[in-house]
């Protein structure tokens, strides 16, 4: 578990290296392709920029995109007492409670570290969960907070968002561009083709490398924590007997949700950021000899 903590902090200035290496390898393609080195400058300064930005702001925006609103005690007693009691048990800091009214039941965890950890709970996963339940579901949410999986989440949200924005801004420079004097260049062209349909493909694949493995840790962690492998396996049972949509959905933080937030078809569940509930329910249920 440890190993696993420091080398998810290696991992994240990793991920931010290989964020700003690649944006401004494109942003060098982009001022090949349109003669201009302010070009160049421009999106490589922008990719550094706007991965310091997202290091710190990314975790408000997950909460704001999804909808999410802090409460208190007093707010909702039994989700709030539930992270404060593993928050006690665990050692870390209380993190901040929200709930997204929602009734897709789902959960994800969101931050730099613990000491700026927040986690949320939609009110459909509150609805259909017993307390064990819920307390194994919220333990794996710690699980990703304890692990430091939150801040490697955060930059691939960032990464995620960063290339959309690229991807769809040089389509509009391939198609639109046409005042300037490189109308005529194919290769303009072409490279905004390439960007448009290539970008969310690659992110797709980060997202994929990142996520499923660190599901199967913090449902370890969890269970860890708990003692109790099988509340959090009937937790994923019900969740997935319940599934549907969220209702705000954002496939850039679909690897953050505790349960795939879309319904895929054949095709999409190829390229999943969750492993298959059964796999983990069939895990979590073979641990419980070990506690």
């Amino acid at each position: 578990m440890y190993s696993a903590i420091r080398r998810n902090k290696v991992n994240t200035i990793l991920y931010m290296l290989i964020f700003v290496l690649i944006i401004g390898g494109l942003g060098l393609l982009a001022g090949w392709a349109y003669r201009s080195t302010a070009v160049s400058v421009t999106v490589v300064a922008g990719a550094i920029l706007f991965a310091i930005f997202q290091y710190f702001m990314a975790s408000r925006q997950a909460l704001a995109m999804s909808g999410a609103q802090e409460i208190s005690e007093r707010d909702n007693p039994r989700l709030y007492r539930t992270v404060e009691n593993l928050s006690i048990t665990t050692g870390m800091p209380m993190p901040k409670v929200y709930v997204i009214n929602d009734p897709a039941p789902n959960a994800f965890a969101t931050g730099r570290n613990p000491e700026t950890a927040s986690v949320a709970a939609t009110t459909g996963l509150l609805e259909i969960l017993n307390d064990a339940e819920l307390e194994g579901v919220m333990a794996h949410e710690l699980g990703h907070v304890r692990n430091y999986d939150i801040r490697v989440n955060m930059i691939v949200y960032g990464l995620v968002v960063a290339v959309g924005i690229l991807s769809d801004v040089l389509m509009r420079m391939a198609f639109f561009g046409r005042q300037n004097n490189n109308n005529n260049n194919p290769v303009v062209l072409v490279f905004g083709l390439v960007a448009m349909l290539v970008a969310p493909l690659v992110a797709t694949v980060v997202q994929l490398a990142i996520s499923r493995q660190r599901e199967y840790l913090a449902d370890a962690t969890g269970a860890f924590i708990t003692r109790h492998p099988t509340a959090l396996a009937s937790a994923l049972h019900k969740i997935s007997s319940h599934a549907r949509p969220l209702e705000r959905q954002q496939s850039s933080m679909a690897h953050m949700w505790l349960a795939d937030p879309t319904r895929p078809g054949a095709m999409q569940r190829m390229f999943s950021t969750h492993p298959p509930i059964a796999d983990r329910i069939r895990r979590l249920v073979e641990s419980e000899s070990k506690f």
